[in-house]
């Protein structure tokens, strides 16, 4: 599931742009914002892959917001002028939508976002194994750094700028300063997924789901956020058996 972020300052621009995206298959709102200072704040802590975009904006131009960040997500700006879209792809924006735009042009647009997702993901799994090939991960806490073999880690639970480590065996939890995001995008995403904005799961730790909460082999119960369900039931689904 690809997740996205939508931004634009007219509400009922938004609220369009925020229906198109739940509506095709493939992509998954992430949040809808107003500002680019609110933008910030989503790309900070949480898996953004593309980000749609106004230009025009109060606070910062959509074009220099891109310029700012310093590992921009794959952009598509929606504008009503035209006269930007020689500009925006110098800023590397996959595509650009005109307003007013309909449902087919957004769909277009989305399928262009799809293979550069599928793109980017087959580079970042080719090189994304080697980082964990000895199945370990070194986190640093109360002033010293510790080794994690990342087998034995059962869920994550984010508090405010720190993760705490729930493992398997009987050793106590760890806490460490990481971002949620950082520790997502590490991971093997065979194995770990994030299923709510304050919690990453081993995946093979999961015992049963039931009302939207998984239940983990030691007992824990984890909420499944209304962003990440899709993705949670695709997984599953996948791995369904059917009598």
């Amino acid at each position: 599931m690809i997740h996205c972020l939508a931004i634009d300052d007219e509400p009922l621009a938004l609220e369009q742009l925020k229906t198109y995206i739940e509506k095709t298959e493939g992509l998954t709102l992430v949040a809808a914002v107003e500002s680019a200072a609110e933008a910030r704040k989503w790309l900070a802590n949480e898996r953004i892959d593309v980000v749609f975009t106004d230009i025009q904006m109060p606070d910062i131009n959509g074009m220099d917001f891109v310029r700012s960040l310093d590992t921009p997500p794959i952009v598509v700006f929606t504008t009503a002028y035209s006269q930007y879209a020689v500009e925006g792809f110098k800023v590397n924006a996959l595509d650009y939508l005109l307003k007013p735009f309909g449902l087919d042009d957004f769909e277009q647009t989305a399928e262009k976002v799809k293979r550069q997702y599928a793109l980017l993901h087959q580079a970042d799994t080719a090189v994304r194994p080697s980082t964990v090939d000895d199945g370990a991960i070194f986190l640093k806490t109360d002033y010293k750094t510790i080794r994690v073999e990342t087998d034995n880690i059962r869920y994550v639970e984010g508090m405010s700028e720190y993760l705490r480590f729930h493992f398997r065996d009987d050793h106590k939890p760890v806490t460490a300063l990481l971002s949620m995001k950082r520790l997502e995008n590490y991971l093997p995403a065979t194995q770990f997924m994030r299923v709510h904005r304050s919690y990453l799961i081993n995946l093979f730790c999961i015992r049963e789901y039931n009302r939207q909460r998984i239940t983990l082999e030691g007992g824990e119960i984890i909420p499944v956020g209304d962003i990440y369900k899709n993705a949670f039931l695709a997984y599953l689904e996948g791995k369904f058996l059917y009598g």
